[in-house]
């Protein structure tokens, strides 16, 4: 299945996309997609529903963040060997856990806002992971079991604020807009191997990033594994899982991202992400 969350900002409603493609309106089955949706149980539910029998959905609505309620948005850094090669970094020994702010989430194709005074926000196109189940000290093995589904995430970043003020990764992550989320949510039976997926990323056009998720250090089982030992991994919590190369900050000379700019971006089999680039404003 495919699930959405279409409406204006704070008044989505839940909805799936067809198998024609077409959006559905599911307000009449649940009250969202949250944490309480997610579920194996819930989401069986939801594959029983016929679906011509949901009304369609007019227009073309703003689609928002596929989930509601997420409690943690974790991120994954230096994640694929030839993207930590071009930023200079070394390969990782074990994952680079940060925390992107909940509060720089919004849907797949709503404007990016650089930050006041900002330089350098740069792109990083990325497979998003959503738990579906309660994960502490799980197994490799039972990883997968946690997961509800898919997304895309875009781990918009301000490099100045990330690598140049302190030690810590968060001042440039969680910007607002920084966490575009989407289109849908696409459940786990769908994506047979999540270490199979092509990426990428065009700026304006203009190919930057091309990526595989089966060059991984850190493959997706790995990373719930890892870290269900530091932390309980709840339902609704998303893991955006890093980036392949093609970043502004790893080209010569390094190209950040500016006022008009467009970005388009998607991973195999989980839809397409649109943004405008626009300057801040309060």
């Amino acid at each position: 299945m495919k699930l959405v969350r279409y409406g204006q900002p704070g008044r989505e409603k839940p909805g799936l996309i067809d198998a024609q493609g077409r959006l559905r309106d599911l307000s009449a089955v649940i009250p969202d997609i949250g944490p309480a949706q997610l579920t194996d149980t819930a989401l069986a539910k939801l594959r029983r529903i016929k679906t011509d029998r949901l009304a369609p959905v007019r227009g073309k609505p703003r689609l928002g963040c596929p989930i509601g309620q997420i409690g943690k948005f974790i991120a994954i850094g230096l994640n694929y060997a030839d993207h930590a090669a071009e930023t200079g970094a070394p390969i990782p020994k074990e994952p680079v856990v940060f925390m992107k702010a909940i509060s720089c989430i919004q849907g797949p194709n709503d404007a990016v806002m650089l930050p006041k005074g900002s330089v350098k926000t740069d792109w990083e196109v990325e497979l998003g992971v959503i738990i579906g189940a309660r994960a502490r000290y799980v197994t490799q093995k039972e990883a997968l079991n946690h997961v509800a589904g898919y997304c895309v995430v875009n781990d918009v970043s301000e490099r100045e604020y990330q690598l140049e003020r302190g030690p810590q990764w968060d001042k440039g992550k969680g910007c607002d807009t920084f966490g575009p989320i989407g289109p849908w949510l696409v459940t786990r039976d769908e994506v047979p191997d999540p270490q199979k997926l092509g990426l990428w990323l065009d700026v304006n056009g203009r190919r930057m990033q091309t990526g595989n998720t089966r060059t991984m250090i850190f493959g997706v089982v790995k990373i719930i594994s890892y870290l269900s030992q530091f932390m309980t991994l709840m339902p609704g919590d998303v893991i955006t899982t890093g980036t392949p190369p093609g970043v502004g900050i790893g080209r010569k000379p390094p190209l950040f991202l500016k006022k008009g700019d467009a970005m388009t971006l998607g991973v195999e089999g989980l839809g397409e992400q649109h943004q405008q680039v626009v300057s801040f404003k309060r």
